[in-house]
This record gives structure tokens, sequence and C-alpha cells, in this order.
């Protein structure tokens, strides 16, 4: 029986006495989301014309923060993540987990560009910029909390949680590090807003942008290549050993991470999972800022990577 659409607010939660920690909402129909544009009806695309504000000095990649046409604020990345960053959030969103909007300008100009102390050669001192991911940092919506760990968290043993591990792994994401990690390396946070009066703790696995090439732990990890993402496609799903499912992955963090998914998880994710079509991913790409040969290739490798977790999940 479909639940009403009151009912669609259903949401994964730790327990009772936690029923505002959040790791997954229902999405709807996958089949029918824009995963080339916002994903989510409302969100904020970059409208220019875009005025620099500040650096931003964190993390290792430079960084701006600007201002656009609409009053909208933006972080501004550049480096060797934008690409991947620009993609990889969309599948995860569009299958009901919370993740920052990150969208890809392939050129522009920030008026009143100020000087950087990391130096990019995308930025020129004028303020024009290419290869730029936009990051929307909703307002309503703040930091809770450093981190938490695959380990300790409201949602151990779910298919939910174990969900979102196949998708970390689904984009070669070797940056799975949590909150063992020391300083603020981790990738695990927790956000939080107020909705109908009540606080929400969102658990969210926060930096996409570290992947779509070959997964690896300190070498051998790539980012936005599609020959070593395919490449590893073969070996991404490699069975099931004493009721638990192997796969070819590695990455960061391995104690806790992936070691306890079931092909009953697999079978929950693919009911949203395998709805996306290879237009939709096409789509996601090309807004991504892929070449029309990176489009075909990754479609490709994702779509045999998602039927050996369909054939898992029978």
């Amino acid at each position: 029986m479909r639940l009403p659409a009151a009912a669609a607010l259903l949401i994964f939660v730790a327990a009772a006495a936690a029923q505002d920690r959040i790791l997954w909402r229902e999405p709807g129909p996958v089949a029918s989301v824009d995963l080339g544009g916002p994903v989510v009806p409302g969100t904020p695309v970059p409208k220019p014309p875009f005025t620099f504000l500040k650096e931003d000095t964190s993390g290792t990649q430079p960084k701006v923060h600007v201002r656009d046409a609409a009053g909208v604020l933006w972080n501004v990345k550049f480096g060797y993540e934008v690409k991947p960053e620009s993609f990889a959030w969309r599948i995860p969103r569009a299958l009901g987990y919370f993740v920052q909007p990150s969208f890809y300008v392939a050129s522009g100009v920030f008026e009143h560009m100020g000087a950087l102390t990391r130096q990019t050669p995308t930025v020129q001192p004028d303020g024009h910029f290419t290869d730029a991911r936009f990051q929307y940092r909703d307002p309503a919506i703040t930091l809770a909390k450093a981190s938490w760990t695959w380990t300790k968290n409201p949602f151990r043993g779910s298919p939910q949680l174990h969900g979102l591990e196949v998708l970390i792994m689904l984009a070669s994401n070797w940056d799975n590090k949590d909150g063992r990690v020391s300083g603020d390396g981790s990738n695990t946070l927790v956000f939080q807003r107020t909705a109908n009066g009540r606080r929400e703790l969102l658990y969210s696995f926060s930096d996409w942008g570290s992947c779509m090439g070959a997964w690896g732990d300190k070498t051998g990890q790539t980012d936005w290549n599609c020959a070593d993402y395919t490449k590893e496609s073969a070996s991404f799903v490699q069975g099931v050993k004493n009721g638990r499912v192997q796969f070819g992955y590695e990455g960061h963090i391995r104690a806790g991470f992936q070691t306890d998914i079931t092909p009953r998880d697999i079978a929950w994710l693919m009911k949203y999972l395998g709805q996306i079509t290879d237009n939709q991913l096409r789509a996601a790409l090309k807004a991504s800022g892929a070449t029309g040969e990176e489009e075909g290739c990754f479609t490709r490798a994702i779509r045999a990577r998602i039927e050996a977790l369909r054939r898992m999940a029978r």
C-alpha cells in the first residue's frame, strides 16, 4: 500500500526518544528527479553577476565566498575536485540523504575581486574565472557538532546507513574519513535546523569531491578519471561471504565501514537507486562539466555498478 503524501515525510530516526536525528527521508519518485538541475525543488542555482566577498582559507583547495545576483551566498571552490563534487552529491540527495548542493560554473567574473593568499590559474586578478564549484549553504541549516563515526552513530546496522556506505563506494569516494580522524579532517558531520517548531539533526557525509576515479588508501586514488573508474567497476561487487556483501572498494577508513552490508540492505537501496535512468545520469554529468565522451563513459560505468548491485539484491 502506497503511503499518503503526509506520510511521505516518513523520517528514518534513531529511536523514539531521538526522533529528530535524521539520516534519510523518503525521497518520492526518484525517476522524476531533475538530476541535472537543482535536484530538490526550491534549491537556488548560481545567477551572475557574482560579487566577491572574501577568501575562504579552509581545506586544501582555493575557495572564496561570493554573493550572486539574487543575493544568495555561495562558497566557490577551484581545483581538481570541482567536477566530481558538482556531480557526486546529486545521486545521494535524490535518494533522500542530506548533502549540500554544488553546481558547476564553467566561467564568469567576480566583481570587486580581492587578493587571494592561495593562487590558482583558474582565477585571474581581474576576477575572471573558469571551472568553479558553487556550493549552496542554506542559512537555515548550521553545523551542530564536529562529526560522527561509522561505528558510533544512532543508525548503526540500518539499511539506510548501509545504503549511504554503498553510495560512497558507488562513486569510488576514497575520502570516507569519519570522526576518528584527528583535527578537522572528518567528512561525517551533523547539521541542524528547526522545522515545524522542532530541532532536527541532519547526519551527513559532507565531502563528495574525492571520487569518480580509482579508490585507494593514501596511494593510487584518482579523481574524475573515467578509465580508472571503469576499470575498477569490474571488482565493485565481488560476492557474498558469511551473509555479507564483499566489495573491492578501498578507502581511508576500513574499520566499521562496508563490513556488515547484506543483500537485504542492497535490495532496500535498489528500490530507489534502481529507478535512476541513463538520461538522468547523462544530465547530471553534463551539468557537472563532463565532456561528451565523459558523459558516455561514466554513464556506462555507473550503470554497470548499479546492475551489479541489482543482481546482488536478487
